[in-house]
């Protein structure tokens, strides 16, 4: 289990023990949270205001979140999160075990997913109480109905308020990270995603650089650990210079002050628009195949979301969703036109 560092900070989750069980201490063992959300980015980003609302709800207690190591950073950014238990399930899929010692926790939250597979996880740690969405495969839950269309910040919202627990799902902002920005001002396009069926073509990537840049403006392309052939085709194509490719998956630290120091970011349905979201940076959005109004930005002069609507489609299909297809470059283009009139206007 990894400890966080002072709230509000972007360095990583230091090495540490875990909570205090079985050793010998003059003092009462503090009672600790679990909560479930073993998944990416942008949702552990969105989930952000339900995990502020168990801070405030249980500030005595120490909140562990049981999630991909590799985010520890984004974790400890929210200023919400005590420690890090390292839980991931290959995909979206539910981890098959919680490395949890000690005693049980008094609370268990699953911000994860609707179950059954999800409460099991959490009850098999035996929790004193389990916060989680009802569900008929387990008739003793005393949790609200789950809504699939609902926008997933106000779904884990609505659950700790169905429990007595105020939750603001406005409540996402992080604080500005205090590494310095390799490339300050300048347009971020981040061309890949979960899934085929969310990525924009690259050569229509590649020609809003060439006219981005055109009008003067630096563009740089970034990409995860998985999708250097993507960053290399598109900065070929584009004609961008080595300097502005951040291929490779940067650490958090870099890839936050790149994101919070940009003039925008322009992604489809991925971590990285979240990340942009969360650090107030102008935002333009491709929606394809799921609609914004269950992943989108919130209402703001500094996000525009494109949108063709239609039938919904495979959020993790293996082909370019047709909705996001229907969006055109000029499309692209207008939304960053609109960005800096409004962003000028503020």
């Amino acid at each position: 289990m990894t400890t966080a560092r002072a709230p509000g900070t972007s360095a990583p989750l230091e090495p540490g023990a875990g909570p205090e069980s079985g050793a010998a201490s003059d003092r009462a063992p503090v009672p600790r949270l679990l909560v479930l959300r073993a998944l990416g980015l942008g949702d552990l980003l969105a989930g952000v205001p339900a995990l502020r609302a168990l801070r405030r709800a249980y500030p005595g207690h120490d909140l562990v979140l049981a999630g991909p190591e590799e985010l520890a950073p984004v974790a400890a950014a929210t200023g919400a999160v005590d420690r890090l238990l390292p839980a991931a399930g290959p995909g979206r899929t539910v981890p098959r075990a919680l490395h949890w010692t000690g005693p049980p926790p008094e609370v268990a939250v699953d911000l994860h997913g609707n179950g059954p597979s999800s409460h099991r996880l959490l009850a098999g740690v035996r929790p004193r109480r389990l916060l989680a969405f009802a569900h008929p495969d387990l008739p003793r839950g005393d949790g609200p109905p789950w809504y699939a269309e609902e926008h997933e910040r106000d779904r884990w919202c609505r659950l700790l308020t169905a429990y007595g627990i105020a939750a603001d799902p406005t409540d996402l902002l992080l604080p500005r990270p205090r590494a310095a920005s390799p490339a300050p001002g300048a347009v971020v396009l981040h061309p890949g995603a979960g899934a085929p069926s969310r990525c924009w073509p690259v050569e229509r990537y590649a020609a809003l650089a060439r006219r981005l840049r055109e009008r003067g403006l630096r563009v740089v392309v970034t990409g995860g650990g998985a999708e250097g052939g993507l960053v290399t085709r598109l900065a070929a194509l584009a004609g961008l210079p080595g300097t502005d490719v951040f291929g490779g998956g940067l650490p958090y630290d870099r890839l936050a002050a790149l994101v919070a120091e940009a003039h925008a970011v322009v992604s489809g349905d991925t971590g990285v628009a979240h990340l942009a979201v969360a650090l107030a940076t102008p935002t333009v959005t491709l929606f394809g195949p799921v609609p914004p109004s269950r992943w989108g930005p919130p209402a703001h002069p500094r996000h525009r979301a494109l949108w063709h609507p239609g039938p919904d489609g495979d959020p993790h299909g293996r082909a370019v969703d047709p909705a996001l297809l229907r969006i055109t470059t000029t499309e692209v283009l207008d939304a960053l036109d609109t960005l800096d009139a409004l962003c000028e206007a503020l």
